[in-house]
């Protein structure tokens, strides 16, 4: 019952509806590909550890964040219901790349709005249509994912951020820093069908028990006269939207060479791009596109953690 409903996705893709408050005007999310996992050698500097001096092994994940394009902005207002869209400028200055990519996902307005006009009373809240760019990348997809991304800063600021960077690139590196902390929003791996044995852990049933060994023992008691919807059945597993709070970018890189072995990784291939290393795992399959946004909900205990060198796992 950790996780109720055990709804699956509806899309590949996920979706983010609330955003961490930074004072600084940037973006704060960015769509990384996953492409595999290594360790890293490092000292553990935490004041008060165990380890403290010593040299760790730890595993991380290595996310290729290929540059993605602001390609306009969605604004919003407060109403009694809720927030409510009020408009959606995009902008005339991005790639014809970009513009072929997009027009596969939306139907891309004829005019655009100019944000020179663009006022603070027009909105409330302002997110940033950006695209991520999977065709620089090993993924083999051609269609960009397309993202409203919150930003930081005061009203004015988000204006004069817009005005200066719609239509440009921007990099990982000009949204996160080595050592910060981040949130993972990803869809799990889809496992199909399976039994409850797999599916909610249900201990194996006594070796002479009729009717097989991995199943329940019964469907829950006589009255009321209807199963439960606690009660452990088979059913489709995997392919959830989860959100892990708090890793930690361990290093930034600019070509994946020292941490990507010569003939790439399994089922993904070469880094290309930017990459991060986060510590621990991520959720998804390989190739599978995650949104790496900033924490909502930093812990002030961050585990301290310089990493000396790389070294790549087979």
């Amino acid at each position: 019952m950790q996780f109720w409903p055990r709804k699956r996705s509806s899309r590949p893709f996920v979706r983010v509806r609330s955003w961490a408050n930074e004072k600084d005007s940037k973006l704060l999310g960015f769509v990384a590909y996953k492409a595999g996992m290594v360790h890293v050698l490092g000292m553990d500097a935490g004041s008060n550890s165990l380890t403290k001096g010593e040299k760790l092994s730890v595993p991380v994940t290595v996310l290729e964040c290929p540059q993605m394009t602001i390609c306009g902005v969605s604004l919003y207002k407060r109403t009694n219901y809720g927030l409510n869209k009020v408009g959606q400028i995009f902008s005339k200055d991005i790639s014809k790349e970009a513009k072929k990519s997009l027009s596969k996902l939306i139907s891309l307005p004829n005019k655009t709005s100019d944000l020179k006009k663009l006022t603070e009373t027009d909105f409330d809240f302002l997110r940033i249509l950006v695209a991520s760019n999977p065709t620089s990348t090993s993924v083999g997809s051609k269609k960009s994912k397309l993202v409203e991304i919150g930003i930081g800063g005061s009203k004015s600021d988000q204006i004069n951020y817009i005005t200066e960077n719609i239509g440009k690139n921007v990099a990982v590196n000009d949204v996160f820093v080595e050592g910060g902390l981040v949130d993972i929003h990803a869809v799990t791996k889809g496992k199909g069908f399976q039994g409850v044995t797999k599916r909610y852990g249900v201990p194996l049933k006594n070796h002479k028990s009729e009717k097989g060994q991995r199943g329940i023992g019964n469907l829950g008691g006589w009255t009321p006269k209807r199963v439960d919807y606690r009660v452990a059945q088979p059913g489709k597993m995997g392919y959830h939207l989860r959100t892990e709070y708090n890793k930690q970018i361990l290093k930034q890189g600019l070509d994946g060479s020292e941490v990507v072995p010569k003939s790439g990784f399994h089922q993904y291939g070469l880094v290309k791009n930017n990459y991060v290393l986060i510590k621990g795992s991520v959720a998804g399959p390989r190739k599978g596109a995650v949104l790496v946004t900033a924490a909502i909900r930093p812990t002030k205990k961050m585990a301290s953690f310089s990493l000396n060198s790389v070294s790549v796992v087979n």
